[in-house]
């Protein structure tokens, strides 16, 4: 898959860039549940991390960065802008996939854009054989691989839920799948023991049975690559 898995984001090393997707910012806005730290500093501090760890050029939203419609909710400004200063000082360029969530994204990254934030917005983002793009509707382009957000997987293991990519080789039009989990803890999951793809929201999944869950687990700081979902509902 050549694909480094790390809290909820993908690292593509022949491309030096990261990629997260779904930061839905302002979900903590509309939410009764706050995070300990607050939305700010969990998704700054976290992306931040990940800076640090992989260097890389460029960071690239696969869409959702926000989580607004009709009016930007407040302190979503504040924390798109940190997020931009956040991976400006790391050296890195930031792209943004447009998502459904994004009705308000040309108000609140314009503004980052006329302060000379290195930030671009785009509806899909090409990284070599890779695409990257929101999930929420077929691909406009060709590609030996697509990577999407948009239905925030996550698998129950012994009654816990952990947030895990899925990768299905081969499953879109021959083309490979690598799904994101939302990278906002506050964006409720989407359990996929259980889900076929008519479940899925988006269309880029054609075949759930042929997904393989892949988790983070962050205590022991490994990877954990399980069988396609068709085979591990039999083992759960």
């Amino acid at each position: 898959m050549n694909v480094q898995f790390r809290d909820r984001s993908a690292y593509l090393p022949a491309e030096e860039v990261l990629v997260v997707a779904d930061l839905h910012v302002g979900r903590d806005a509309e939410s009764a549940v706050e995070l300990p730290l607050g939305e700010r500093e969990d998704l700054t501090e976290r992306l931040a991390g990940l800076l640090a760890e992989f260097g890389p050029t460029a960071v690239v939203v696969a869409g959702d960065l926000l989580h607004a419609f009709d009016g930007v909710p407040e302190g979503v400004r504040e924390t798109v802008a940190a997020l931009c200063e956040t991976v400006e000082a790391a050296g890195a360029q930031l792209v943004v996939v447009r998502g459904n969530h994004d009705s308000m994204l040309d108000a609140v990254v314009g503004e980052q854009a006329a302060e000379s934030v290195g930030v671009t917005t785009v509806e899909e983002y090409r990284l070599g054989d890779t695409l990257v793009l929101h999930g929420h509707a077929d691909p406009e382009a060709d590609a030996d691989r697509y990577l999407v957000g948009h239905d925030h997987p996550a698998i129950e293991i012994e009654g816990r839920r952990h947030p895990c990519l899925l990768y299905g080789e081969g499953t879109y039009r021959g083309a490979d799948v690598v799904m994101l989990p939302a990278f906002n803890r506050l964006a409720p999951g989407a359990t996929v023991n259980g889900m076929r793809a008519r479940d899925f929201q988006s269309p880029l999944v054609t075949d759930a049975d042929s997904l393989r869950p892949v988790v983070w687990d962050s205590e022991s700081e490994e990877v954990l690559s399980f069988p396609p979902l068709g085979e591990f509902r039999r083992m759960l």
